[in-house]
């Protein structure tokens, strides 16, 4: 595979429905062929809890999260709820012909595992790819991402790290994850809802039992700025990219204020 130009953004940390409003923005140029295909990487503030895209927003405790100054957004990706906090994201919008991500969904999403493995082990991380069975979006009941196997998810010590999820489109492929640095996990059950507090509880303990963070699982601290250097380099390397570093262009950016005010602002509004 020859050597490719991809862009490599990296943005400030922002809301939730701005960062969701950028990744489509960046996805719709990609798609245009106004821009290369994109690695971007980002953070969140304040926090933030994300719902799949198919999601009842009903499953959040509104009361509490407002009380905890969170915000809400719906993400253009399915799967369960996260709580963006204390962790790296990272999104790769391409357009349909883009070779790295040919093929089926799982063939291209292995493709990128095969990235964010050599991130993580460069960090220090004895990571795997487990295979487990998929339970069908209607069947699962558990409103907490990290807490629900996917078809492939990236693993330490058995318990999930990294969580990703992909969208296509006519513009092209976007697929976003997260890998949570630091913090309590557990954290995201006081924003969702639990018909008592001794299943709240169970649900926090379950989820420690099968997710973890790079703190964790290292004993000591990563930056966000060490996580990402990682990531930039595993991509170039592992995908053969030579990456550009880049910034928003100001058609991205108006873009993606139309569509955080106009859509990402409003996560009710999801099916």
């Amino acid at each position: 595979m020859a050597s490719d130009r991809w862009r490599l953004l990296r943005t400030p940390p922002d809301r939730g429905a701005w960062n969701m409003a950028l990744d489509e923005a960046i996805l719709e140029a990609v798609g245009r062929r106004e821009a290369l295909p994109t690695l971007r990487l980002y953070a969140w503030e304040p926090p933030c809890l994300s719902l799949g895209y198919a999601q009842s927003v009903s499953e959040v405790d509104m009361d509490r999260l407002e009380a905890r100054g969170w915000d809400l957004v719906r993400r253009p990706t399915g799967g369960r709820a996260i709580l963006h906090t204390d962790e790296l994201t990272y999104s790769v919008a391409a357009p349909p012909d883009e070779a790295r991500l040919a093929g089926t969904l799982l063939e291209s999403y292995n493709r990128l595992a095969g990235a964010l493995l050599a991130a993580l082990r460069q960090l220090g991380l004895q990571v795997e790819m487990q295979a487990h069975r998929t339970v069908p979006e209607g069947q699962n009941v558990n409103p907490v991402c990290f807490e629900v196997p996917s078809t492939y998810e990236i693993t330490v010590g058995g318990r999930k790290l990294v969580g990703s999820a992909q969208a296509r489109r006519r513009e092209g492929i976007l697929q976003h994850g997260t890998l949570p640095l630091t913090g309590d996990l557990s954290r995201i059950v006081q924003a969702l809802v639990f018909p008592d507090e001794d299943a709240r509880r169970a649900a926090g303990e379950r989820l420690l039992q099968r997710a973890t963070t790079v703190e964790t699982a290292l004993g000591r601290r990563v930056t966000w700025e060490q996580a990402a250097g990682a990531y930039a380099a595993a991509f170039g390397e592992v995908l053969d990219l030579d990456l550009q570093p880049d910034v928003v262009s100001a058609g991205e950016r108006k873009r993606a204020e139309e569509l955080a005010a106009g859509k990402y602002a409003h996560p009710e509004a999801g099916r």
